[in-house]
């Protein structure tokens, strides 16, 4: 995935903030915030692992789970002629609607 750093299983989104001229890092699907700055991707790396470290000791200190907990399930608000077609194609696939969806995002996120 693009503009994402991986420390140690936990993934980053990394930005490019013009005001600083730096890159702005942040750890995604956290119980909190674990953000970094730096100038290059080196500095990127060392930040994200100081910034996640420190994150985890709190975690454990405080007897919090580091990561967010996820149903598997969201609402998703579509307009009724691209749910039509959406069916169509999941229907021309042989899948259920679910399915479907499913197969097209994991497709979106690993690309």
């Amino acid at each position: 995935m693009m503009n994402t750093l991986q420390i140690n299983g936990y993934r980053a989104v990394i930005k490019y903030d013009p005001d600083i001229d730096l890159f702005r890092g942040e750890f995604v699907g956290l119980n909190g915030g674990a953000d970094f700055y730096a100038a290059d991707i080196e500095g990127l790396k060392k930040e994200a692992a100081l910034s996640l470290k420190v994150f985890l000791d709190m975690c454990k200190e405080e007897g919090v789970e580091p990561r967010k907990a996820y149903s598997g399930k969201f609402n998703v608000r579509v307009p009724a002629d691209l749910h039509a077609d959406i069916t169509s194609a999941a229907t021309a696939d042989g899948k259920s609607l679910n399915q479907w969806v499913v197969e097209t995002l994991e497709h979106a996120v690993h690309s």
